[in-house]
This record gives structure tokens, C-alpha cells and sequence, in this order.
């Protein structure tokens, strides 16, 4: 009866650690892992456009090679509008006869 007994106890300890080890794995570990990850992606995409930003500076334009294309970017302005003048033509009605 003792060696079922201490086969129990240590049978319930082993699934006890395992489901700590899962608890902890799942709320602390993974999170850290995944925000590490997510910071990483951040700093390629800053450096990313950092760089075709400095080569749009420097260059007047960016070639981006997209399979077997190329992709050109070039800055744009959009045309300004002008405000409507401020003076109206006025006609003078045409009398009905």
C-alpha cells in the first residue's frame, strides 16, 4: 500500500510541474518572446524607410527591384490650387423687349 501511495505522490508532483512549466512558459516566456519580436520588426521597418528616404534625398528617386521589375518611386507634389479670384465680372442684364 506505501509504494502505490508514493507512486501517486510522485505521479501528482510530475503533472503538477508539467502544468507549471506550461503556465509559465504560456504567460511569461511566449510574451516576452513575442514582444522581442514585434520591437524587432519596428526597428527593420524604421530602418527600411530610413534608407529609401535617404536614397530619395540624395538620388532624386528610388528603384526598388520587385521580382524581375523595378519599381520606380519619385516624389510627387500635387498641383496647388489657387484660391477663385476675387473680383466677379458683372453683366449687366439684357433688357426684354
Amino acid at each position: 500500500m506505501a509504494d502505490k501511495t508514493s507512486i501517486l505522490i510522485t505521479t501528482l508532483i510530475l503533472v503538477i510541474v508539467i502544468l507549471v512549466g506550461v503556465v509559465v512558459y504560456a504567460f511569461v516566456i511566449k510574451p516576452a518572446i513575442s514582444g522581442y519580436t514585434v520591437q524587432k520588426q519596428t526597428e527593420g521597418v524604421q530602418i527600411a524607410v530610413n534608407s529609401i528616404l535617404a536614397q530619395l534625398q540624395q538620388n532624386g528617386f528610388v528603384q526598388i527591384p520587385v521580382g524581375n521589375q523595378t519599381l520606380i518611386l519619385i516624389p510627387y507634389t500635387p498641383p496647388s490650387t489657387q484660391p477663385p479670384s476675387t473680383q466677379e465680372t458683372q453683366t449687366q442684364p439684357t433688357p426684354i423687349q
